[in-house]
């Protein structure tokens, strides 16, 4: 390999010709290459079971490689350029030989330069651990640092975890996993701690003594996709336990003393540790039914898998004592919809109370993060209705981000790709916040499969199951729909 092409940077995908790979990861790969975060003379190295060769991957995977559409300049070379950089190797997930290829092969491309190698294991739950320990003891390179990319689920339970944790650290430093969950990859969630810790308006606000309660609200209109794991496992293992959870502990912790991601995670953990185990009694599970030319839908489900989960969460710290972290999350709802709701408290002594009428719940002050529909930050305020007479109106001071920046936001994938890369973990879940988060759900969860909480039905396109809205009465909120 002559020195100027030799790459500095090697990314293996395994399970390189699965649906994840195709759709997601080396998308997210090429949009890297075209912005030029990812070196000229990177090398893309794809492996699995399927009998192929290097110009079959290509084909492969060259549908689905798109330019955005404020990138289209020099798309078609950059393309070729990116293709040409990528190679293909077939062998099995605990196929020593087939690693050993890989290996070898990367190491032909890579020359004696010094080379940094990730590995994305898009695999099943059942090979993980073989793979895992084939490329920690064949693929790793001397020549430079090794990290790998681990997708959800991570563990069925906390016994299964642990036991996840324990294989993966004894193959692997703690430094070296990054466990992708690609829903915190959305710019919503970056934008938490940007808004808390660069805005002086909202971070003296950001207490107990000012919010009423939070909402986390992540529903989807669609149904299970076939052949996913989501059965066995239902909603809150696969989206609760990492990206609700995670997104709260981002919201309610306290400033990291900087933003390294082992101070920032060092920070988030100790809010999962700090968040009460859940009861039966403040969670509503559903499942949705499908009906007529639908029934398709519910062959994906078992009676005991939960596709909707409703809950409040409490915080037993100082900061946090007393207010409800509201949940909601589940499939096949009315509508696809992202976004956080800060409710802060009503103004003690309103003396503008008989102007705002009598529901005065109606007139508090909101911050809202949308991710879905349309991005945005809102702040709901109370303002004169302009003309004579004093009559408020709760209004919306709204930015939309479409309006204010034109450009296409990247997909979550680049951008935890793009912060694996550069060693930066703080999205990325540490095996402490792993156990911490089983330790809140656990309960829930061990009861679930006792049959002792009953899960109730909803119609497919529905607003969810109606003991949703019992809860926030029992813990005071007004749940807003929009």
């Amino acid at each position: 390999m002559d020195a100027s092409r030799a790459p500095s940077l090697c990314i293996a995908v395994i399970g390189a010709t699965g649906e994840l790979a195709r759709r997601k990861i080396f998308p997210a790969l090429f949009a890297l290459y075209y912005s030029g975060f990812l070196p000229q003379n990177v090398g893309i190295f794809g492996y699995s079971r399927k009998d192929i060769n290097d110009e079959e991957l290509r084909s492969i995977i060259a549908s689905t490689l798109t330019c955005r559409v404020d990138h289209q300049e020099n798309c078609g070379d950059k393309l070729e350029a990116f293709l040409s950089r990528t190679y293909y190797i077939n062998g099995g997930y605990d196929n020593k030989y087939g690693m050993s290829l890989l290996n070898a092969r990367m190491d032909q491309i890579e020359g004696q330069s010094k080379t940094n190698r990730i590995f994305y294991l898009s695999v099943p739950q059942e090979a993980l651990l073989d793979v895992a320990s084939c490329l920690a003891s064949i693929a790793q390179t001397q020549k430079g640092w090794n990290r790998i990319i681990i997708e959800k689920p991570f563990g069925f339970d906390a016994l299964s975890s642990h036991r996840l944790t324990q294989y993966l650290l004894s193959n692997f430093e703690e430094k070296q996993i990054y466990r992708i969950d690609h829903l915190l990859g959305r710019n919503l969630i970056e934008n938490l701690t940007v808004l808390r810790f660069s805005n002086l308006v909202f971070e003296p606000l950001w207490s107990r003594a000012y919010i009423h309660n939070v909402q986390v609200i992540l529903s989807e209109d669609l149904a299970v996709h076939p052949g996913r794991y989501f059965s066995g496992y239902g909603i809150i293992r696969d989206i609760v336990h990492s990206h609700v959870l995670q997104t709260i502990a981002l919201l309610a912790m306290e400033p990291p003393i900087s933003l390294d991601g082992e101070d920032i995670r060092n920070e988030k953990v100790k809010v999962l540790r700090s968040i009460r185990k859940l009861e039966p009694k403040d969670v509503i599970l559903g499942q949705y039914k499908a009906s007529g030319k639908d029934k398709v839908e519910d062959a994906c489900l078992n009676g005991l898998t939960p596709t909707y989960f409703a809950a409040a969460l409490y915080i037993d710290n100082a900061r946090w004592d007393g207010v409800p972290f509201l949940v909601k999350t589940g499939l096949g709802l009315i509508k696809h919809q992202m976004e956080i709701r800060i409710q802060f408290r009503n103004v003690p002594g309103n003396v503008y109370r008989e102007c705002i009428g009598h529901n005065i719940d109606r007139a508090v002050n909101e911050l809202i993060l949308r991710d879905v529909p349309d991005e945005a930050i809102l702040v709901r305020v109370n303002n004169k209705v302009p003309g004579l007479g004093l009559q408020l109106d709760s209004s919306e001071l709204n930015l939309l981000y479409k309006d204010k920046y034109n450009m296409e936001v990247p997909d979550s994938y680049e951008h935890l790709l793009l912060d694996v890369i550069d060693g930066d973990n703080h999205l990325f879940m540490r095996s402490d916040e792993l156990e911490a988060a089983w330790n809140i759900l656990s309960p829930i969860l061990s009861e679930i499969d006792k049959e002792n909480i009953s899960v109730e039905l909803y119609e497919m396109g529905g607003r969810g199951p109606v003991g949703a809205y019992y809860l926030w009465a029992k813990h005071g909120i007004r749940w807003i729909e929009e």
